[in-house]
């Protein structure tokens, strides 16, 4: 989270002196910030990289365009007040001057994610009161709100406007959520298999791979399919964001008219069809079709292949190189990475008979299996999957003539 800059809330800070610029920030996965960096300056804005986030300055229109274009972030988040409070009625008369009415209208349901370390106020229910109390007096009427724990501000149904507040040190920041559900959460997801990964950390995978989608690539272990589909939505140019909504679409000062031009444009930029090959297969038939809906429901299902195949059933590849970006099983259970030693040897020679000169880019969480493979590996990133601690390795697989 972006550290707090303490001023008055009645200056609204969250406006440059222009008056039309907020100070916002990306959230992210750890150890990704740099690829949402990449994204952010791609998309003509200028980014300060953070732990666990990038800090952006812009104004609505890059927020929307943001949320609609990011890949690899988690969600977008703008900081609407930030001041100083050791006592209640210090922060009444703050959260009072806060400009609330920027982001709710009246009467519609607010939610609250409070933290508070080392500071007088504790209390996070008795704070919650207080920014309620400051809601209702900005817009004469209280509003409606839902509880939020853990990681209930995932919940796409909610249409309750998320305000992250912290408290450290007796210094307030009060944040407010533009994205609504996590960015993750694209909207063609709804059959999952076993060890779902979220669409965030394929986007990355593929992008720290090199792939740009003017080759073939190939996911054998597939699952549901969140690699080959994430992969096609990037060979195609298509905005992750198209077919969701999100939280800033209900602020009222939001003109329909600025969405409505970002999504046409958006949809004026895709490809009607990915130009490389994309190929996804798994052993497990269920696993298949459930791969299958989420590609139609992602409007990308011509653009992959799909089989029912076993590992070792990868066969020889005309062409002379392509990429194979993967999430195999880790082995985390006690004795799960014995059985899988033979999987993992097995995948590094059949990539060096069938695939010589192309690319791996594979999650890992366990460097004893990596050697398996019996390839040169890189690491790209570290970060979590499931709350498990893995890396990207890649490795360009050596021909015959190179070994």
């Amino acid at each position: 989270m972006p550290r707090p800059k303490l001023q008055h809330p009645t200056r609204s800070p969250t406006r440059s002196s222009a008056g039309d610029t907020f100070d916002a920030y990306a959230a992210v996965a750890p150890g990704l910030e740099t690829l949402v960096a990449a994204e952010l300056k791609s998309l003509g804005v200028v980014p300060r990289l953070e732990v666990g986030g990038v800090e952006f300055k812009g104004s609505l229109e890059a927020i929307a365009r943001a949320n609609l274009w990011l890949r690899t972030a988690s969600r977008v988040i703008v900081r609407s007040a930030a001041f100083r409070a050791q006592a209640f009625h210090e922060l009444e008369r703050l959260a009072r001057a806060v400009p609330w009415e920027r982001w709710v209208t009246p009467g519609a349901p607010v939610r609250f994610r409070i933290t508070s370390r080392k500071s007088r106020l504790y209390h996070t229910g008795a704070i919650e009161q207080r920014l309620v109390e400051a809601i209702e007096h900005r817009l004469g009427v209280a509003p409606q709100t839902e509880r939020t724990t853990g990681e209930d501000e995932e919940n796409d149904s909610s249409r309750a406007q998320l305000f992250v507040v912290r408290a450290v040190h007796d210094a307030f920041t009060v944040s407010t959520d533009t994205s609504g559900a996590l960015l993750h959460m694209r909207g063609y997801r709804q059959a999952i298999a076993k060890a779902p990964l979220r669409e965030t950390l394929a986007a990355a995978m593929l992008i720290a791979s090199g792939w740009t989608g003017d080759m073939p690539l190939i996911d054998p272990l597939c699952g549901s399919g969140t690699i080959a589909i994430e992969a096609a939505l990037l060979a195609r140019r298509m905005a992750p964001g198209l077919n969701r909504t999100f939280a800033f679409l209900a602020w009222p000062e939001m003109k329909t008219a600025i969405w409505e031009r970002l999504r046409d444009e958006a949809k004026d930029r895709a490809l009607p069809k990915a130009i490389a090959s994309i190929e996804a297969s798994d052993r497990d038939r269920g696993a298949i079709d459930s791969a299958s809906a989420n590609a139609t429901r992602a409007g990308v299902h011509g653009d992959i292949e799909f089989s029912v195949r076993s590992l070792s059933a990868i066969d020889p590849s005309s062409n002379q190189s392509g990429y194979v970006v993967t999430n195999p099983p880790y082995g985390i259970r006690v004795g799960e990475a014995t059985k899988l030693r033979d999987l993992y040897a097995r995948f590094g020679q059949i990539l060096r008979r069938n695939r010589p000169g192309w690319h791996l880019a594979m999650l890992s969480a366990n460097p004893r299996l990596e050697r398996e493979l019996r390839l040169p590996l890189e690491e790209r990133f570290r970060t979590q999957n499931g709350g498990i601690p893995v890396r990207l390795v890649t490795s360009r697989v050596p021909t015959a003539a190179e070994r």
